[in-house]
């Protein structure tokens, strides 16, 4: 049975496209209220436990209701002294007026099955789960219609989405047939544009999902666009082996004509035994695609598979990327006013792994502070805690390397 504790968060806005309009007052009369719905349907849903299929599915039922917990208190989200620019496009969304709200006031209306059928339906989404935060146990995983133009999850700071340590919390791929082809060309497509702001997310595990390669222990994203704000991720988990497959937290393959993933005011991990845990990318990780790390702290992360990237022979593979993984051709990473401290990699990369297959990839370092990143492995000479290999040298302004 999924569960709703209350605990102690310190967040700026979360989930802008799941569920929450305001904590104490009514929504405007335009706006759906989904409080624990009877039932999920079968395409809304995934399984309840780790599936290789992604269609696979599981009914919510409205047997779900949160139940307090002690208050446990986790790191504030982001940077607070970070001060990089934060373009337009990487601000959070207005969600004063919401398309639709999860829950009705009290906690026991902010179920797992009122956020599946949310983000199902699209649109601006808000929480009123009362006055105190709650943590919403997932029965299932949340997934993105393609025929949305747009998914904004916005928690509000009180909001937390768990996977309870047994399945993916969040799941967008323009690709996958069971959410719709919406383009002849789905690999590269401007929509849906997903955003998550103001909100945490909790010991996902995507173990075991071996679609499009696996990784994405909270979210996995293929296609369309992605944006995160003030938002934190805490003890989620991908398979522990594997040659190219990460992201405890996130994990991204395609982006629209290349423009970047936006990971801003975000903490990943944040104080021992939250970093997330993966073969690759205790944190983040991708294939050919681009991000902007803004203002964000990434700590207590781990890439543990063994055997790196191809695999060494008699080895399953991984280990590389103690926070963020990338691998591609023609891809920019660039960190800016951030923190990546305490991250471990098992081979190669203890903060950052940046391959560029074909030399054009290039890493910009601003503002920021990589420090105490072990890789047992190999890190590229003259950069603590980096593999690179890439155009030229990484980029390095106004930041500090330990």
């Amino acid at each position: 049975m999924p569960s709703t504790r209350v605990i102690a968060l310190t967040l700026t806005g979360l989930i802008s496209s799941v569920l929450l309009a305001g904590c104490s007052s009514s929504p405007p009369p335009t706006t759906a209220i989904i409080a624990n719905p009877v039932a999920a349907s079968p395409s809304e849903t995934a399984a309840s436990t780790p599936s290789a299929s992604p269609s696979a599915t599981a009914t919510a039922t409205a047997a779900e209701t949160p139940t307090s917990a002690p208050a446990v208190t986790l790191p504030i989200a982001g940077n607070p002294h970070g001060g990089a620019y934060v373009p337009p496009a990487a601000q959070a969304v207005d969600t004063s007026h919401p398309t639709r709200v999860v829950g009705d006031g009290t906690p026991a209306s902010c179920t797992s099955a009122a956020v599946v059928a949310a983000v199902a339906a699209g649109g601006v989404i808000t929480f009123s789960c009362g006055p105190d935060p709650v943590v919403i146990t997932m029965t299932a995983t949340a997934k993105v219609r393609n025929a949305s133009s747009e998914v904004v999850l916005d928690g509000g700071g009180k909001v937390t989405l768990s996977g309870g340590g047994q399945r993916r919390i969040l799941y967008m791929d323009t690709c996958d047939p069971a959410q719709t082809w919406t383009t002849s060309h789905c690999q590269d497509q401007d929509e849906p544009r997903l955003v998550v702001q103001n909100l945490t997310f909790e010991d996902g595990n995507s173990t075991g999902q071996t679609y499009a390669g696996g990784g994405g222990g909270a979210m996995f994203v293929n296609g369309g666009q992605l944006k995160v704000v003030d938002s934190r991720f805490v003890g989620n988990r991908c398979d522990s082996t594997g040659p190219d497959l990460g992201g405890a937290a996130i994990r991204d393959l395609e982006q629209w004509q290349g423009v970047p993933v936006y990971i801003v005011d975000s903490t990943f991990g944040g104080a021992p035994g939250l970093g997330g845990v993966c073969s690759n990318g205790g944190a983040l990780s991708s294939i050919g695609v681009s991000w902007d790390v803004i203002n964000s702290v990434m700590t207590y992360n781990s890439a543990i598979g063994v055997g790196a990237n191809p695999a060494q022979a008699g080895t399953p593979g991984g280990g590389s990327g103690g926070a963020i993984y990338t691998d591609g051709d023609q891809y920019t990473v660039t960190i800016a006013g951030s923190i990546i401290e305490d991250n471990k990699a098992r081979e190669g990369g203890g903060a950052l792994f940046f391959v560029s297959d074909d030399h054009t990839g290039t890493l910009a370092v601003r503002s920021s502070t990589l420090r105490g990143n072990p890789s047992d492995g190999f890190f590229t000479a003259g950069y603590p805690g980096i593999f690179f290999l890439g155009a030229g040298k990484p980029d390095i302004q106004d930041s500090s390397l330990d």
